[in-house]
């Protein structure tokens, strides 16, 4: 049976040592890293998402801020909150929780958060990890990089296969697999040779939102397994890409869904915002 990497647990390390770093950060500079995230709307899933990076924030001593904006804010008075957060000196991360409204353009917002305090990395989203020394990677792909990492599997040379190519996880993970010197596959829905590619994978990475898209078959023996996909079952339940119980049975190392990817991507929010409160010093 695989080992599970628990999400939990790695995140819970990451927000111990992350503390003493805002610690020894605030003692330096007179003030802790900041962190702002903005809803717009009352999206349920939005909704806790926020609650859970906010959680995260407070937990690691971060000075935190939350702007709930009604659903009929228009995009306007939204470039004009993102312009004062990102010239407000008690502001490192800046972070807009989407899916944002019909009626605003997400790319415009998404362009007009500053570079330097854009800790969801969706510049380095669009500019596959290429962009400057200000630019943060994207927080699940870093969260997935991490979580491969802590098998103690080695990433460079490894064959690995991402299934997926959106512009979230799919196409930034690749890139900085590439940085990590993978040797990398990227399958995606024009893929033929899907169960090939995947029987050849030392490192499997799902994120298509397909549920049971990966059946234990499919897995190499001993393959590191990271199932980034959310989807609910006929039942209400939240399941992954990966047929977990089948392919655990094959599979080296194997996140579960709930509780895997999820808690590590809110941790990198943190590590995210830390990191910017460092470059801007």
């Amino acid at each position: 049976m695989a080992q599970i990497i628990d999400g939990k647990a790695l995140a819970a390390a990451q927000y111990d040592a992350m503390r003493l770093e805002v610690e020894g950060y605030a003692s330096k500079y007179g003030r802790p890293p900041g962190l702002c995230a903005v809803l717009v709307g009352d999206d349920p899933a939005s909704t806790i998402y926020v609650r859970n990076k906010e959680n995260a924030a407070r937990k690691v001593g971060l000075y935190s801020e939350v702007h709930r904006l009604p659903a009929e804010t228009t995009q306007e008075e939204l470039l004009s909150l993102i312009s004062r957060l990102n010239a407000d000196s008690r502001i490192d991360g800046v972070l807009v929780q989407l899916p944002l409204p019909d009626h605003i353009d997400r790319e415009a917002v998404i362009a007009a958060i500053d570079p330097g305090k854009d800790v969801d990395g969706f510049a380095g989203m669009k500019l596959g990890i290429t962009a400057g020394p200000d630019t943060v990677p994207p927080c699940t792909p870093r969260a997935v990089v991490s979580m491969i990492k802590s098998t103690g599997q080695p990433i460079d040379g490894a064959h690995v296969l991402v299934i997926g190519r959106g512009m979230l996880v799919g196409k930034p993970l690749s890139a900085l697999l590439l940085k990590e010197n993978a040797t990398l596959s990227v399958a995606h829905s024009h893929t033929k040779n899907l169960k090939e590619l995947s029987l050849s994978a030392d490192i499997l990475v799902s994120a298509t939102g397909h549920r049971g898209l990966v059946s234990g078959d499919m897995v190499k023996p001993g393959a590191v397994v990271i199932d980034v996909g959310i989807s609910r079952t006929p039942e209400g339940k939240i399941a992954g890409d990966v047929d977990f119980e089948a392919a655990s049975k094959r599979a080296g190392w194997i996140t579960p869904v709930p509780g895997g990817v999820g808690p590590m991507t809110i941790a990198m929010v943190i590590r995210n915002t830390i990191d910017c409160a460092i470059r801007h010093m």
